[in-house]
């Protein structure tokens, strides 16, 4: 992928210094090395737009430990970036590759025989929400904390896949999802944007595997920029003691074992 001389670096084939520097930014260049092939321009607005929505969300816990470690080790960046990192999971960043992962493994039962109206995506959302009510299982990319009426990237992004004509089977079916989960669930959930951001990396056909891969490179972004606000205006201080001098001492509380457990 990439090479270096005493008098050259070369990238996916390409002249570093000559062919990359200053001619190619950086989003069109992570999509050229998880994917390697140069992303069109549509691909690359659609790409950039899915790592604007998850650079940053707030004072998340992400962003709380981050500035944390930062206040306790402040002779350690990467030791503060990568602690937020970490924290990309099932709850917070992580749902934007099991979005992608849920909704390819769908299309994939199909065998091929994709939809061909919005009626069709419907009775196939209906069978998958359905199937995973009776499992007891949540359907990912359903719902926020915050954005309990709808959040506000679900629809940007979407339009901007329908405008560079990228809108495919996994932002399709994630659509149908947020058009008839109220039939199964009995109340209505938003479509999270984490969630429609792994539905649209999955239609650029960027690997299943790596979508996570994905927020985390959007997140760095917004991590440092949490860094540089701790800078100019440090909280983390005020968060640990607000924890610390709230703190109560408890006495010990006796572990009781699952009866069933061996």
């Amino acid at each position: 992928m990439g090479a270096s001389s005493p008098t050259a670096i070369t990238l996916l084939g390409q002249d570093l210094a000559e062919d990359v520097m200053g001619e190619v930014g950086f989003g069109e260049l992570a999509f050229w090395l998880a994917a390697q092939r140069r992303p069109s321009r549509g691909e690359t607005r659609v790409f950039e737009a899915v790592l604007a929505a998850l650079a940053d969300h707030g004072f998340t816990p992400t962003a709380i430990v981050t500035r944390l470690t930062y206040l306790s080790a402040p002779d350690s960046i990467q030791g503060a970036l990568a602690a937020g990192l970490l924290g990309g999971g099932s709850r917070f960043l992580g749902v934007t590759e099991d979005t992608g992962r849920f909704l390819h493994g769908v299309l994939r039962s199909l065998g091929g025989d994709l939809p061909a109206d919005d009626a069709s995506w419907d009775e196939v959302a209906l069978r998958t929400v359905r199937a995973e009510r009776e499992a007891g299982r949540f359907v990912p990319g359903l719902g926020h904390h915050v954005h309990k009426q709808g959040d506000p990237r679900t629809p940007a992004l979407m339009r901007i896949a329908r405008e560079e004509d990228l809108f495919g089977p996994h932002l399709s079916l994630f659509e149908a999802v947020g058009r008839v989960h109220p039939e199964v669930l009995g109340k209505e959930l938003p479509l999270n944007g984490a969630g429609v951001c792994g539905a649209a990396l999955a239609d650029l056909g960027l690997p299943i595997e790596l979508l996570r891969g994905f927020a985390l490179l959007a997140r760095t972004a917004g991590l440092v920029g949490q860094l540089a606000e701790e800078l100019r205006e440090p909280v983390a201080n005020d968060v640990f003691l607000s924890v610390d001098l709230n703190n109560r001492s408890v006495g010990p509380t006796p572990y009781t074992p699952d009866p069933l457990s061996p």
